[in-house]
């Protein structure tokens, strides 16, 4: 009895030995947060197509930024084109909340990412555009930043008032949502708005009115780049009927 006595615990401290090294090897092995973040989800971008970054911020209208991310996104399913990569930043890698409660998780964040170059820059509108989003600085610094070297800088909405902000559209004419155009006048004194057209095209400026122009400003940008096929086929996919001479806008050569 004594001896079966000491073969069971023998057994236990053996087993307790064990859990304990287990334990141990667990808490040497468990991966820190920072970890992590290194090797956190990056869209996987083709080097032959356009980089195409959307702006975001807590309070982004829903339209304004899902309809021309779908335009954008659906030119990688055409052939022969050099389709559009599309990726959002923001100042965060924390979701982002829409004005309509959509949560987002931003690609990059232009704080402190590296980000790719980015030929196509889209501000959509935001429900604080009119007020504290023209007072953050590192959002209009990076605005300013990437329209040195971006080919083409659009806005849907208030986004336009972003741009002017940044004062990237003092030479050019713009517009914005159309119950917006007078405070955007007063707000910007010195810019040159367009009061009836519901996009305009000026240099490499696009700005629309937003809502549901925000599906055909995209549009136009599609057919400036690819043609009036492509332009139809990728409006013809989201049942648009599309025809840009439907359109009240305005391009100045």
């Amino acid at each position: 009895m004594k001896k079966l006595n000491h073969i069971i615990l023998g057994l236990l401290v053996t087993l307790i030995i064990a859990c304990t090294n287990k334990k141990k090897e667990a808490i040497v092995t468990e991966t820190k947060p920072e970890e992590v973040n290194a090797k956190r989800f990056f869209p996987k971008l083709d080097s032959t197509r356009y980089n195409v970054a959307f702006l975001i911020m807590n309070g982004t209208f829903n339209t304004e930024f899902t309809a021309p991310f779908d335009i954008f996104q659906h030119t990688k399913f055409r052939e022969n084109i050099k389709a559009m990569n599309v990726f959002t930043v923001a100042n965060t890698l924390e979701p982002i909340t829409t004005f309509e409660g959509v949560r987002i998780l931003p690609d990059y964040n232009y704080i402190e990412d590296v980000l790719p170059k980015i030929d196509i820059l889209v501000v959509p509108s935001a429900e604080h555009q009119l007020d504290s989003d023209l007072k953050d600085a590192a959002m209009l610094n990076f605005v300013k930043k990437v329209n040195k070297d971006a080919l083409f800088i659009t806005s849907h909405c208030d986004g336009a008032f972003v741009l002017a902000k940044a004062g990237v559209l003092d030479s050019v004419t713009s517009t914005t949502f159309p119950s917006d155009i007078e405070l955007y006048k007063k707000t910007f004194p010195h810019l040159k708005v367009a009061d009836n057209a519901l996009f305009v095209h000026d240099k490499k400026y696009i700005t629309s009115a937003g809502g549901a122009k925000s599906f055909e400003a995209a549009l136009y940008l599609c057919e400036y780049l690819y043609g009036k096929e492509v332009a139809q086929s990728l409006a013809g996919g989201l049942v648009i009927d599309w025809d840009v001479n439907n359109v009240p806008h305005l391009i100045i050569p």
